[in-house]
């Protein structure tokens, strides 16, 4: 039986143009290796997973053609153009915005109106049901205090479970401090407070393993990981942080705020990072589990600095860690499993 492939996305603001910029380089590999200049992520992945901005990714990468809608409409180098060119309206502040808030102080630190207009270009009145794939999108419901997942194989089988995609992509990008938690609303008409699902889960991998376990068994056959490919990609989370101890030593609520969301992150990454290695190595089968965590180069760090300058180098950061030997060398191996599987 042919094993079940997994695409999980880390989340990360702005910096997601590092992933996907790396998986532009990995579709033109399974371009060229099938000989087929129209072949998408989408075909060789069975499962996309993602956080954040990697949630917004995933439905770029499962939205389907108007005029077939079982192949993606989306190529990865128009995902890297959607960031490229909406990067800086969706992470603007205006001077009124800065005023009122204290710049970020007081309330979100960007409006969210330019995200929700573009979110909504680019998805309109699509549903999660209509992804041509099956995903695992997180958010966190503040209100019962619990992980929310989105998943289009469940939006299938019931209206209570099933969104606009734009909605989808808005509740888990809504990262605390950064964007205005949104009140969202299921077609079966419940609503849901909904934050970034990076609180719980900004490396979802493991998310996704559980899932393709337990919901997917029929399809894989087994509940092991022998029968499960995963590709796991970060976007430059795990930087040194360069925090001296006489400095963070006096930090206040306010000087933590910023540091604890990116320690929060990274170190969640981290970890299930290290779970699922331990996991393949037990079942024998450590190639199966491949993680590329790119690094930022010249870029900044910051989830939110989308200035012409920073996104050149989160672009260039993107294509150095596709080219890099070592990562070159694991998107080789990945083209030869997700097509020989």
């Amino acid at each position: 039986m042919a094993k079940f492939r997994i695409l999980s996305l880390d989340g990360g603001g702005i910096r997601g143009i590092i992933p996907a910029q790396v998986l532009v380089e990995l579709e033109r590999k399974l371009q060229i290796k099938t000989n087929n200049s129209t072949a998408r992520l989408a075909d060789f992945f069975d499962m996309i997973t993602g956080t954040s901005t990697g949630g917004i990714l995933t439905c770029m990468y499962l939205a389907p053609r108007k005029d077939d809608i079982s192949r993606a409409l989306y190529s990865a180098t128009d995902v890297v153009n959607f960031y490229m060119k909406y990067g800086g309206e969706i992470f603007s502040i205006p001077t009124y915005h800065k005023i009122r808030t204290m710049t970020g102080i007081l309330d979100e630190k960007y409006p969210a109106h330019n995200l929700e207009r573009i979110l909504d270009l680019y998805f309109g009145k699509l549903e999660l049901k209509d992804l041509i794939k099956p995903c695992l999108i997180t958010a966190y419901d503040v209100f019962e205090s619990k992980a929310h997942f989105f998943r289009q194989h469940q939006a299938k089988e019931s209206e209570g479970r099933n969104f606009y995609v734009k909605d989808v992509a808005r509740a888990t990008s809504a990262a605390p401090t950064y964007f205005e938690a949104p009140l969202i609303t299921s077609k079966s008409g419940v609503q849901y407070p909904l934050i970034d699902g990076g609180v719980f889960a900004n490396n979802p991998a493991l998310c996704a393993y559980a899932e393709a376990r337990q919901v997917f068994k029929a399809e894989t056959g087994t509940t092991s990981a022998r029968e499960l490919i995963m590709f796991s990609l970060g976007n430059g989370g795990l930087t040194k942080m360069g925090l001296e101890h006489k400095k963070v030593k006096d930090f206040g609520l306010i000087e933590w705020i910023r540091p604890l969301i990116d320690i929060m992150m990274s170190g969640v990454s981290q970890t299930v990072d290290y779970q699922l290695r331990q996991i393949y190595k037990t079942e024998e089968v450590p190639f199966q589990y491949i993680r590329i965590e790119p690094e930022l180069g010249h870029a900044k760090s910051d989830m939110g600095d989308a200035s012409p300058r920073n996104l050149a180098a989160l672009q260039e950061a993107g294509v150095k860690s596709a080219e890099k030997d070592e990562n070159n060398d694991k998107l080789d191996k990945l083209v030869e499993m997700l097509i020989n599987r």
